[in-house]
C-alpha cells in the first residue's frame, strides 16, 4: 500500500484569473502512514506552442512539407512547503499557497495550430521518487493598455451597398448598414448592434446572418530557423435572423452577442509572442435568387484593463459572466418603413 493516499488541489471552481492578479489555493495531502523526509511543493506553469505544416518548393518540379513551430514559456514558479522535523504523520495535511501572476500574459487559447495553457501542479516526493502529483488547468485572461491609450469611444457606422442583377434583365440595389455605440469590448460583455437593410429590389430577403470571426496570425520557424507566419480564421459566434424584408422596404434588426468569458486581446504581437489576434463582425445577406451576397464588416477590439495594486484583491478568481447555456442570444426587432 502506498504511503500517500491522495493529493488534491483546492482552487475556486471555474475561476477566470486576470494577468497580474493573485492565485490562492491549498494543497491537501492525505497519508496512509508516516512519511519521512517528504518534499511537498506546488508549481505554477504557463506555456504556449504553435505547429503547422507548410509546403515549400511549390513553384518548382518538386515540393515538400516542412514543419513550422514555435514555443514560449510565460511563467514558472515553485513553492516548496516547510515540513516541521522533516516528517508527516498519517492523516490529512493542508498547505496554503499563493502565486502572483505576471502582468503580461496571453489568454488561455486552444486551436488546431496553437495552444496557450496554464496549470498549477502539486506533488509529493519521497527520498527517491515522486509519490503523487495533481494538476489543475487555469483560465487566464490577458490584459492590454488599450483603455489607457483610447479613453473615449465614438459610435461606429459601416455601410455596404451593392447593385443586384436578377431575373435576367432586372436590377436593384441593397444597402446594408451596421451601427454600434462602440466597437471595443471586454470578454464576457454583451455586443449590441443595429442592422438596417434597405431592399430596393422586387424580391424578398429572408435571411440575414451575423458572425463574429477571430483572425489569428501565428509566428513560427522552419527547421532552418527561417521565420514563417500563418493566418487562420475561425467563427466564434453565429446568429441567423429569419426575416421577411419585402420589396422596396427598409428593416431594422437589433442583435446581441454574448462574448465568451476568456478571449485573446486584440493587437499586434510583441517580440516574444507566438500569435496575435484581430476580430471582425460580419453581417451577410444571402440572395439565392441572384447567386450573390451583400456583406458589411466591422472591426471589433477585445481588451481587458490591467490589474493595479488596489484592484488585485477584487479581481482574484473573478468569474466573468456568460449566458446560461454558453451560447449567444439574438433579439430581433423588425420595423418596416
Amino acid at each position: 500500500m502506498s504511503v500517500v493516499k491522495s493529493i488534491e488541489l483546492v482552487l475556486p471552481k471555474d475561476a477566470v484569473y486576470l494577468a497580474g492578479s493573485s492565485i490562492k489555493g491549498q494543497v491537501v495531502l492525505t497519508l496512509n502512514s508516516t512519511l519521512v523526509d517528504p518534499i511537498v511543493k506546488v508549481e505554477l506553469v504557463g506555456r504556449g506552442y504553435v505547429e503547422w505544416n507548410e509546403e515549400t518548393g511549390a513553384s518548382r518540379d518538386y515540393s515538400r512539407d516542412v514543419i513550422c513551430n514555435n514555443k514560449a514559456d510565460y511563467v514558472h514558479k515553485t513553492k516548496t512547503f516547510p515540513v516541521e522535523d522533516n516528517w508527516l504523520s498519517a492523516g490529512s495535511h493542508t498547505f496554503d499557497f499563493h502565486f502572483n501572476l505576471p502582468p503580461r500574459l496571453p489568454s488561455t487559447f486552444t486551436s488546431k495550430i496553437c495552444h496557450v495553457f496554464y496549470f498549477v501542479q502539486a506533488s509529493c516526493m519521497g527520498r527517491e521518487h515522486i509519490l503523487a502529483k495533481k494538476r489543475m488547468y487555469l483560465l487566464i485572461q490577458g490584459t492590454s493598455d488599450f483603455h489607457a491609450e483610447n479613453p473615449s469611444q465614438i459610435p461606429l457606422f459601416v455601410e455596404a451597398e451593392k447593385k443586384i442583377s436578377y431575373n435576367c434583365c432586372s436590377q436593384g440595389t441593397i444597402c446594408l448598414q451596421i451601427q454600434m455605440e462602440k466597437n471595443t469590448f471586454v470578454p464576457g460583455e454583451k455586443v449590441i448592434f443595429t442592422t438596417e437593410i434597405n431592399n430596393q429590389t422586387s424580391k424578398c430577403i429572408r435571411t440575414v446572418i451575423f458572425a463574429l470571426y477571430a483572425h489569428v496570425q501565428y509566428e513560427g520557424f522552419t527547421p532552418k530557423a527561417e521565420r514563417r507566419s500563418k493566418v487562420d480564421s475561425s467563427e466564434l459566434l453565429r446568429q441567423e435572423a429569419n426575416t421577411q424584408i419585402t420589396p422596396f422596404n427598409t428593416t431594422k434588426i437589433v442583435s446581441t452577442f454574448h462574448l465568451p468569458p476568456v478571449l485573446s486581446v486584440s493587437g499586434g504581437a510583441r517580440d516574444n509572442e507566438i500569435m496575435n489576434t484581430h476580430y471582425e463582425l460580419i453581417s451577410t445577406i444571402h440572395l439565392p435568387w441572384s447567386l450573390t451576397s451583400v456583406k458589411a464588416k466591422v472591426p471589433i477590439i477585445i481588451t481587458s484593463a490591467p490589474v493595479d495594486a488596489d484592484s488585485c484583491r477584487l479581481l482574484e478568481g473573478a468569474v466573468l459572466p456568460k449566458s446560461p447555456d454558453g451560447s449567444s442570444d439574438l433579439n430581433a426587432q423588425t420595423n418596416t418603413y
